[in-house]
């Protein structure tokens, strides 16, 4: 999937980070959008991202920003008089809801992971604090044991 440059112009006005947007400034919008089309048109990992294209962890982390501000989506809908740009922006808006709930799998995970260790510590922090109670308990029972014995 490639941007013909009919699609660019229409496109180009659209994207945030030209020269005149306020912020910071994309490189080279053109670029960008054809990296995240060829990812996904390729469906490949990031880093497989060929060098033509700059460097994957800037693309990526460009992709995700403009994920999370729903970018994708809202550039979908101004190419209605379009429809393989349209097919192009639906299937990057699909990418980008798959790596949203991948992202939040892991969270999940990794809060979980958090509680569950918690509550072993705490577990383990209680089970010391018997034993050591059982092993007093003991001692004084030996105690009154033996003094009754005599």
């Amino acid at each position: 999937m490639k941007l013909r440059e009919e699609q660019w112009q229409k496109l180009e006005p659209l994207l945030i980070g030209k020269q005149g947007d306020p912020g910071a400034k994309g490189r080279n919008n053109r670029l960008f959008v054809e990296a995240v089309l060829w990812i996904i048109s390729n469906q490949a990992m990031w880093r497989d991202l060929p060098a033509e294209f700059g460097k994957w962890n800037t693309a990526y982390m460009r992709f995700r920003r403009w994920n999370e501000c729903d970018v994708w989506r809202q550039l979908t809908q101004y190419m209605y008089d379009d429809r393989e740009l349209m097919a192009m922006f639906q299937q990057i808006v699909a990418y980008g809801d798959q790596q949203t709930g991948r992202i939040k799998q892991r969270l999940t995970r990794r809060e979980n992971k958090q509680v569950y260790n918690s509550a072993l510590a705490k577990l383990r922090g209680a089970r010391s604090a018997s034993s050591m109670a059982d092993e007093s308990t003991s001692h004084w029972v030996g105690l009154v044991m033996a003094a009754g014995a005599v």
